[in-house]
């Protein structure tokens, strides 16, 4: 007779048995390959984290890339710039595309490269020779030739700020042949050869003059040239009210700094800036750029300033779904999460973390939707107390402060099953490397199994989540009941809108990006 302790019947639909290994050693399931490409596209910032270093994110990427279709490639590039808000990453896409498709490549160009420090970012991506080449190459030269003088007199000024390749340095590789004698006067000004002045843009010969005499208006040019100039404190009232929305909220400690709200005319003006919902919808800000910029102003800034916060993060995460049936969002607030979103890079490391960001997402639900019930875990479910009606940033702030001990992401609903609640929906925000409730396991993972249980009370429910790490795994297999989507952008609200409401499939998102025309 057959060993009844491995043949014996399993109980339930038959589970999808687990294709790989995380970070942790711990069974998994990996991502099919556009997939995979999506979900790295627009989690992955190449620094280092808490599993591994940048080398090995751009080692997965680039392997995942030359295995997709260059159509495929090309629309990934255009999505992780457009609706995921990335800047190093679509620059990589794009510069991969350049070597396996030039056709394609000159198609996507324009919608990756949309401002100077894309244009910088992928010159950078492909000089360094992590791509498969080393020199531009005659499509891509043609393409940064044809932004430069194409880009508005604002566009280069705005792209001549920062270095690493500097503006100067990219027009020393490609040599545009200026269209006019007036770009050709811009040109050399940007690489600091002899120029006839008076054909530069008003705004830099303004601002040349400022700089030399101090006296006058204050220079229509880019925030950061202004910084090399020493301002009076009106002068620097008069940058904050013609500053963009996101260069104030960049800058609220340094308007601070110079006494700018000492004046209330100035305070109201910033904070109607801050809350404007148009304003906020230009910027593409991620929500948790208003949480770092609350966090940073705290205690310093007046409190209109601070309320303008609050009111802007509700704005920008308005379209969190609301949902009809009962609702559960577990947060990850394990050990893992509690490493920087951008990962470590020198000087330029945020200072939030993964844990922030599930944190915010679980906030912006319970917001949305007041009878949401909150389990954030580590090694298990975390106790603590939400208030529906406190901000978003209060009870982000909350949960955040949990994080800590080991990754288990069964335990939230192992806690639901032993309670017999079976929520119509369940949204995990994990990086979802689970590893302490591997055990013995089976063929699967015990987040499946739990999932498993759960719907047998309730076979309607549906499970989203989502994945906030580039670490290519999931502990569930997306299938008709279970969506996997990464990211922290607001576009991730759309597709669980969606797929709550049964108008998308668990392959939505792939196909949302195939929908792209190049």
């Amino acid at each position: 007779m057959a060993n009844k302790s491995v043949f014996a019947t399993i109980a339930g639909k038959l589970l999808p048995k687990a294709t790989a290994t995380n970070m942790q050693g711990a069974k998994a399931y990996a991502y099919e390959d556009e997939h995979a490409l999506a979900q790295l596209a627009v989690t992955g910032t190449f620094g280092g984290l808490f599993y591994q270093d940048a080398q090995a994110e751009l080692d997965k990427v680039l392997d995942v890339a030359e295995r997709i279709a260059p159509d495929f490639l090309a629309q990934t590039a255009i999505y992780a710039r457009k609706k995921g808000h990335m800047k190093d990453m679509p620059a990589v896409l794009l510069a991969v595309l350049a070597r396996r498709d030039p056709a394609l490549f000159r198609a996507a160009f324009g919608r990756v490269v949309d401002n100077g420090k894309m244009l910088r970012n992928f010159v950078q991506v492909v000089r360094s020779g992590q791509t498969g080449r080393k020199s531009l190459g005659s499509a891509p030269k043609s393409m940064v030739q044809n932004w430069l003088n194409g880009a508005s007199d604002h566009a280069l000024l705005q792209a001549n700020i920062g270095n690493n390749p500097s503006l100067a340095d990219v027009l020393k590789m490609v040599h545009p042949k200026p269209v006019s004698r007036e770009r050709e006067a811009l040109f050399a000004w940007i690489i600091g050869r002899p120029c006839d002045v008076a054909l530069l843009p008003e705004a830099v010969r303004a601002w040349l003059t400022f700089k030399e005499t101090g006296e006058g208006k204050v220079p229509d040019v880019p925030f950061q040239m202004l910084t090399q100039l020493d301002l009076t404190t009106g002068q620097w009232a008069e940058i904050a009210r013609k500053s963009s929305w996101q260069m104030v909220r960049q800058n609220l400690n340094t308007f601070e700094r110079h006494g700018v709200f000492n004046d209330q005319v100035n305070v109201d003006h910033v904070a109607a800036l801050l809350a404007n919902r148009q304003a906020i919808a230009r910027a593409r800000a991620f929500p948790y750029q208003l949480m770092v910029a609350a966090h940073n102003v705290i205690g310093k800034a007046p409190c209109e300033i601070v309320d303008a916060l609050h009111d802007a993060m509700e704005i920008a995460v308005q379209n969190v779904p609301k949902i009809d049936g009962s609702v559960v969002v577990c947060p990850d607030v394990s050990g893992s999460m509690t490493g920087s979103v951008t990962g470590y890079r020198p000087g330029a490391t945020s200072t939030v973390r993964h844990v922030d960001v599930a944190a915010l997402v679980a906030a912006a639900f319970l917001r949305t939707n007041r009878r949401c019930q909150v389990l954030p875990f580590d090694f298990d479910v975390r106790e603590t107390r939400l208030e529906p009606r406190d901000t978003i940033l209060t009870n982000a702030g909350r949960l955040a402060a949990l994080g800590g001990g080991g990754t288990n992401c069964s335990a939230p609903l192992k806690w639901l099953n032993a309670r017999r609640k079976a929520p119509d929906l369940v949204v995990f925000v994990s990086d979802n490397q689970s590893w302490m409730d591997a055990g013995d396991g089976g063929r699967t993972t015990a987040m499946a199994q739990e999932w498993a249980a759960l719907k047998r009370r309730n076979p309607k429910a549906r499970l989203v989540c989502i994945d906030i790490a580039p670490y290519g795994t999931t502990q569930m297999k997306s299938r008709e009941d279970v969506l996997n989507i990464g990211g922290f952008s607001d576009a991730v609200f759309d597709q669980i809108a969606a797929f709550a409401t049964g108008q998308n499939g668990p392959e939505h998102w792939v196909e949302q990006i195939k929908k792209i025309e190049v």
